[in-house]
């Protein structure tokens, strides 16, 4: 301990059973960081009585900037060198550490100790140069970084237009730069977003393939990776699930709300019955086929439509067939 201060490395479940009384009496203050998943990692009773917050990864233009500090600092950087690093090659550190401004440093301090200086002493710097030093194959070739997004952009279009080849292609390019999360998170919207209710179990299987390749890490994670890629490409397609909740936010956004209906609003206290308030609810398991019809939207929204159904996929069809028959019923 100096200075009041003490570190606690590996706070495995023994530390934490062992410090959880000091912490629920005040003698000591908590501050921790961890790249576990706080919700599974640290003791639920140590959970409630602390603040938790989520740092997120930098954004590449803050990365870039940490860089060009880095680069000017005399003291604590190479302002003192004479580096000349291409455009290129200062974008490829930004993008491909996917935000951790020390493995972007990291890769710098390499670069500039690694290259031989030319006859008037300046170190130059280019996107090879750096792919070498961060280990990650660079996936733009323009200034402005568009070609990052525009990769990940098709790959999104071709698994949604059902080109399996063109999807790997994209895939591989993703690979290639190690951009796991990007990956991730791409085929986790494309799930819900593009295939949706025509096939909803592609949602689930995706999540795993996405999880078993975090666990098992490249190169081995581009095998459930690809599984995915290609169930998703030859999926039937449905998006009727995000342009109902989007309708259904227009509205909402507009201001077109109303209010709840009396036999819908909570009952459970004293005086509710009094106010009018869930007398009327009919309780549909009360009933045949357990649905009865009454209203459910506010009265300025009664009649409104939101999901419309798409006839893509079996499972769909399905649930427009139901969505049909109690349509036709409330009418």
């Amino acid at each position: 301990m100096e200075n009041g201060y003490t570190k606690v490395h590996r706070l495995d479940k023994a530390k934490q059973d062992f410090l959880l009384p000091y912490l629920e009496n005040g003698m000591i203050v908590l501050i921790g960081a961890t790249t576990s998943n706080p919700y599974h990692a640290i003791n639920p009773a140590i959970r409630s009585r602390c603040q938790i917050f989520e740092l997120k990864p930098l954004a590449p233009e803050e990365v870039k900037q940490a860089l060009i500090y880095a680069l000017q600092d005399d003291e604590r950087g190479y302002g003192k060198e004479k580096v000349d690093i291409s455009d290129e090659a200062l974008l490829h550190f930004s993008q491909g550490s996917n935000g951790d401004v020390r493995s972007s440093l990291n890769a710098l301090e390499l670069a500039i100790l690694s290259t031989d200086k030319d006859e008037n002493g300046m170190i130059h710097i280019d996107v090879e140069t750096a792919e070498e030093c961060l280990q990650k194959k660079s996936l733009v070739a323009d200034k402005d970084g568009d070609g990052h997004y525009d990769v990940l952009s098709a790959f999104q279009k071709s698994i949604r237009g059902s080109d399996v080849d063109a999807a790997l292609h994209y895939l591989g390019r993703l690979i290639e730069a190690g951009d796991l999360p990007s990956i991730s998170r791409r085929l986790i919207v494309i799930a819900y977003e593009d295939i949706g209710l025509a096939n909803p179990q592609s949602g689930a299987r995706t999540l795993a393939a996405i999880e078993t390749a975090e666990r098992i890490g490249f190169p081995e994670a581009r095998i459930p990776l690809a599984n995915a890629v290609i169930e998703l490409c030859l999926s039937p397609k449905s998006n009727s699930a995000i342009l109902a909740i989007e309708a259904a936010l227009a509205d909402i956004q507009k201001g077109i709300v109303g209010e709840v209906p009396d036999h819908l609003k909570d009952a459970h206290y004293k005086g509710a019955k009094e106010l009018g308030r869930g007398i009327d609810y009919l309780y549909p398991h009360d009933y045949e086929n357990g649905w009865v019809p009454q209203q459910y939207l506010p009265n300025k929204l009664k009649n409104k439509k939101y999901y419309q159904p798409k006839k893509t996929g079996k499972f769909e069809q399905a649930l427009a067939t139901v969505y049909e028959k109690l349509t036709r019923s409330r009418k």
